[in-house]
């Protein structure tokens, strides 16, 4: 089995975010970037199940500008074989939308044959959560997103445990498919620097989008990014009944 990791260069979980003047989006220049929380823990099962055996190769891929090398490099150490850079200007980039990656990752799939496709869930900058559906929906591939656990589901399939509202929901995939990790699916592991040395020897593929065919047009535009509203200071009371008569003076509690 050859899996297909979806890896995205994005501010790092730990930065805090800053709006731009203008409200136009935010500020990215000379911020902390890394790899996708979400898209590490795909790529570390996706590891792991080399490990195990049920997969022979790993390849990472990635949509994006020139620093987006630097985040397949990182996948690298991690554990995957290959790398794949669709290649797109610093003005491009800021236009990519999920149909866009989906769309890529379709040619790439038209001219060479993997098993699985992981990706996360969703990128926490625009927490879309789209691009595993649509993928799915333009290769006609069967899906199961928000994986949990995944284990060998016999002959040609796989079996995972997916995160829903009421639960715990298991269903059983044909491969080819197309997956989504969710938070608890596994803890990814640090490169270590044998790892880091070994992966600038790892071959890395450069494609520019235009070979692909898919053309960066934006489908949605965005009108207005604002900070979220500052939380008013809570307040104490002495006792129940003094908690009360607060709540009945703010609304909350009727008499």
């Amino acid at each position: 089995m050859r899996i297909l990791v979806g890896v995205k260069r994005v501010v790092d979980y730990a930065v805090k975010v800053r709006v731009k003047p203008d409200k136009s989006g935010v500020v990215t220049e000379g911020v902390q970037h890394s790899m996708n929380p979400f898209d590490e823990i795909a790529l570390e099962e996706a590891v792991k199940l080399k490990e195990k055996k049920l997969a022979t190769e790993v390849v990472a891929f990635s949509l994006g500008g020139p620093k987006s090398a630097e985040i397949l490099r990182t996948a690298l150490a991690k554990g995957a074989d290959k790398a794949v850079h669709v290649q797109v200007s610093e003005a491009e980039a800021a236009k990519v939308e999920p149909l866009h990656v989906a769309q890529a990752l379709q040619k790439l799939l038209e001219k060479d044959k993997f098993d699985l496709v992981f990706v996360g869930k969703q990128a926490i900058d625009d927490d879309a959560s789209q691009t595993a559906p649509l993928l799915a929906g333009l290769l006609d591939w069967p899906q199961a997103l928000y994986a949990s656990k995944v284990e060998e589901g016999g002959a040609g399939f796989l079996k995972v445990t997916r995160e829903i509202d009421g639960g715990l929901d298991t269903v059983k995939v044909k491969l080819p498919a197309v997956l989504s990790a969710d938070l608890r699916l596994n803890e990814p592991r640090y490169a270590t620097l044998p790892n880091i040395m070994k992966a600038k020897k790892k071959p890395l593929q450069n494609i520019p989008i235009k070979d692909l065919g898919v053309e960066i047009k934006s489908q949605t535009s965005i009108l207005e990014v604002s900070e979220p509203p500052q939380r008013e200071a809570g307040g104490f009371v002495e006792d129940v009944p003094a908690l009360v008569n607060k709540l009945k003076e703010k609304g909350f509690v009727k008499n």
